[in-house]
C-alpha cells in the first residue's frame, strides 16, 4: 500500500483558548521533490505558545496562520531524498516546517542536526530556539550582575527554565514562578533555582516580598498578567524587565486593563524592553555554540514533555495554555 502524508490544517481561528474542532487532520501523497529541493521526514515537532497568536488571523511580527493550509511550526527530521548538493541523505536537520509526516524544502531554512553532540530534541528546545530566547533576552536586555535578584514567571517552561541556570551562572539570586509543586520542586531540586513560587496556590506578592527580600533586579516576564503586575511592585532602582512572552494573555478576545506601570519605571529608572529572537538571528551560531557547551558539561541541565503521534500535535498545543508540560513540548512523529 502506498504511504500516506498526514498533515494537522488550522481549520477555524479559535475562541479563546484553541479547541479539538479548530484542527483537522488531512491525508495527501507524498510530495514529490524537484531540482534544488529535499524530502523530510518529520521525527519531532515543536509546539509554542507564540503560535496562538498567527492563529487570528492579524499580522504581528509573523504573517498569520492561513485557514485549511498546515501549520507550520519548528520541526527535526531526516533527509529521505535530496536533489539539493548542499545536503545528504540520512542527515539531520532543524527548520520551519509543516505538523505532517514529511515536508520539502529547498534548503534555504534548515540548519544541520549533530546527533553526536547532543540528542536531535534539543535542537528544538534547549540548543534551539527557547534556549536562544533565554541566551538573548536575559544576557543582552537583563544583564545580570554577580548578587542581583532575577525573577522569572513561567519558569518550567522551555525559555523559563534556561533563563533561571543561566541567571545562576551568573552569579544571581534566582525565584522561579510556576504552576504545580512538582514544577517547582523540580525546579529548586534539579536546576538550582534558590526560592520558587506557586502562582495557583500563593499569594504572588507576599511570596514575593518573602523571596526577594532585596526587590527584583532583572524580571524575565514569559506570562504578563497578574503576575507581572505583582512582580512591578518590588522592581529596584535601574531593574531591568524583559517582555519575552504574556501567555496570560494569548487567549483573551479583548485585554485586559492592568496597571499602569510607567510611573514606577520613571520613579525606578527601569527598562522595560521587549524582543523577538529573531533579532539575533545574526548572532544565532554565538549562542547554539554557548548552549550546547552548557548542555554537553552539565551546567545546563534540560527537561522535555513528549506526546508521540502527529495526531495528538493540537492536544500538545493548547496543553500549553493549561500548563501540562514541564520543560519543552514535543510532538515525536516517526518511530522507525
Amino acid at each position: 500500500m502506498e504511504k500516506l502524508n498526514r498533515s494537522i490544517h488550522l481549520v477555524s481561528r479559535p475562541t479563546g483558548v484553541p479547541k479539538p474542532e479548530n484542527f483537522q487532520l488531512i491525508l495527501n501523497h507524498i510530495p514529490k521533490i524537484k531540482e534544488g529541493e529535499l524530502l523530510i521526514r518529520t521525527i519531532y515537532l515543536s509546539v509554542d505558545p507564540y503560535m496562538r497568536g498567527r492563529m487570528r488571523g492579524i499580522k504581528t511580527y509573523a504573517n498569520p496562520f492561513e485557514l485549511n493550509e498546515v501549520l507550520i511550526g519548528g520541526v527535526v527530521g531526516e533527509i529521505l531524498e535530496t536533489k539539493n548538493p548542499s545536503f545528504k541523505v540520512g542527515e539531520i536537520v532543524e527548520g520551519r516546517l509543516g505538523w505532517a509526516d514529511y515536508s520539502v524544502s529547498n534548503g534555504s531554512n534548515l540548519r544541520k542536526v549533530a546527533p553526536r553532540l547532543a540528542p536531535i530534541s534539543t535542537a528544538l528546545g534547549v540548543v534551539g530556539m527557547p534556549g536562544l530566547t533565554a541566551y538573548f533576552g536575559l544576557l543582552d536586555i537583563g544583564k545580570p550582575r554577580q548578587g542581583e535578584t532575577v525573577v522569572v514567571s513561567g519558569a518550567a517552561g522551555a525559555v523559563g527554565m534556561v533563563v533561571g541556570q543561566i541567571a545562576k551562572i551568573r552569579g544571581c539570586h534566582v525565584v522561579g514562578i510556576a504552576g504545580t509543586d512538582q514544577k517547582n520542586q523540580y525546579l529548586k531540586n534539579e536546576l538550582g533555582f534558590d526560592e520558587t513560587i506557586n502562582y495557583k496556590t500563593e499569594n504572588v506578592l507576599e511570596a514575593l516580598e518573602k523571596t526577594c527580600p532585596k526587590g527584583v533586579d532583572v524580571y524575565f516576564d514569559n506570562v504578563g498578567g497578574d503576575i507581572s503586575d505583582a512582580v512591578m511592585n518590588l522592581i529596584n532602582f535601574q531593574a531591568r524587565i524583559v517582555l519575552c512572552g504574556q501567555i496570560a494573555e494569548y487567549n483573551q478576545e479583548k485585554l485586559e486593563m492592568g496597571p499602569r506601570v510607567h510611573r514606577k519605571l520613571i520613579h525606578s529608572s527601569a527598562l522595560m524592553q521587549g524582543f523577538i529572537v529573531s533579532n539575533y538571528v545574526q548572532r544565532q551560531e554565538e549562542g547554539l555554540k554557548q548552549l550546547g557547551e552548557w548542555v554537553n558539561d552539565g551546567t545546563i541541565k534540560y527537561r522535555e514533555t513528549i506526546i508521540k503521534g502527529l495526531e495528538r500535535a493540537p492536544q500538545a498545543f493548547i496543553g500549553l495554555f493549561s500548563g501540562e508540560n514541564i520543560g519543552k513540548q514535543l510532538v515525536k512523529v516517526s518511530y522507525e
